[in-house]
């Protein structure tokens, strides 16, 4: 039996198109989608997409409720199957309305692809996650060496992380010229950082330990004075691999060279935090280590919409968006303010705007859905 057929091939190319320049998704969200169909197709035995009914939908719920993980041997995640699920009802709501397909596929008959309330409730419920704390980031700090070029790039690619809260897709397409020492940020431009959704702004280095940031300054003047790197070359440059004397492929140094991709940071976390014998986190589980620190330092709503920012969030928390965007010349003074301790009367004054920030959102809020 064949394991495609030519008119669901043809679709589907039409529908990744579709998401990619019409609906602006990125590569990750079509492969996910790409995934989802093919794992439908798989169970339907690639039958033609006209001959959609409900019985498919509900046979394949059943099918990935009983389905277990190959690696893992466990039962796959309601949130995985939900995922999954979803992306199907809105390829196929979109196929229902294409030339061909509108007489032949129900509209109505899509939300069989939808959970039960139970289910979905599971599969979208928050939790919370272990979030490494700054004392566990400096203890990693403390235990990486700094000898060799590999050494001094694996411990400021650390330092890095923590200082300016960067995801690992743009610390690995970041370039000298983008870090600005003196001014104390990184320009994240989308032209040339991979930046999710493309977003170009500035980060200020946040208000974390002098000796981190001393870290980052001293790396990037060792680039600069040493290895007399230029502006176009990479803030952490991929390891030069070469043939040893015994004719095995041994590291020898760093070239002046980007990553394709953010598995190498990735693994130089997990060997950081394994020889400092804790446990492993990833780059971006230091974004929320970054969040929790700005629930302590920040002080008005305004700082804490700067603080967001500086995250590349339009937004953490939705109840700050009345104070509107901080401009960058304001989130740079702000930023500059917090390194400087405050007494714990200023501090009262700006509790109590917090908590009426917090209650004029939520009058809005509920204006709004009523």
């Amino acid at each position: 039996m064949s394991k495609y057929h030519p008119d669901n091939e043809r679709m589907k190319r039409k529908y990744f198109i579709f998401l990619k320049e019409a609906k602006r998704q990125d590569d990750s969200s079509v492969d996910a989608m790409a995934k989802a169909i093919s794992r439908f197709e798989e169970h339907t035995k690639w039958k033609d997409f006209k001959a959609f009914h409900f019985e498919q939908a509900v046979a394949f719920k059943r099918f990935l409720a009983n389905h277990r993980n190959e690696k893992t041997g466990k039962p796959l995640s309601k949130a995985t199957v939900n995922g999954t699920l979803r992306n199907l009802k809105a390829f196929f709501q979109w196929l229902a309305m294409q030339t061909g397909y509108k007489s032949r596929i129900n509209f109505t008959e899509t939300e069989y692809f939808n959970l039960s309330e139970k289910d979905a409730r599971i599969a979208t419920a928050s939790r919370s996650r272990a979030v490494p704390t700054l004392e566990q980031i400096r203890r990693v700090l403390v235990v990486m060496p700094d000898t060799s070029d590999i050494e001094k790039r694996n411990k400021a690619l650390v330092a890095f992380t923590i200082l300016t809260g960067a995801r690992d897709s743009a610390i690995a397409s970041l370039k000298l010229k983008h870090i600005d020492l003196s001014a104390g940020s990184v320009f994240q431009d989308a032209r040339e950082v991979k930046t999710k959704a493309s977003k170009t702004f500035t980060t200020y280095f946040f208000p974390v330990e002098e000796d981190i940031k001393r870290i980052v300054h001293d790396w990037v003047d060792y680039l600069k004075g040493e290895l007399l790197f230029g502006n176009d070359d990479p803030l952490f440059p991929k390891t030069s691999v070469i043939r040893g004397d015994s004719r095995v492929f041994e590291a020898a140094g760093v070239k002046p060279e980007h990553w394709s991709n953010a598995a190498a940071i990735r693994k130089i976390f997990a060997e950081a935090f394994e020889l400092a014998g804790l446990t492993y986190f990833n780059p971006h589980s230091f974004r929320n280590t970054l969040v929790q620190l700005g629930e302590t330092v920040c002080q008005s709503p305004e700082e804490f919409k700067a603080w967001s920012q500086n995250l590349g969030h339009e937004g953490v928390l939705t109840t700050f968006y009345s104070y509107g965007e901080v401009q960058e010349s304001r989130q740079s003074e702000i930023f500059r303010m917090l390194q400087k301790p405050r007494s714990s009367s200023q501090a009262g004054g700006n509790i109590e705007e917090l908590a009426k920030a917090l209650a004029r959102e939520m009058r809005v809020q509920s204006k709004s859905e009523a």
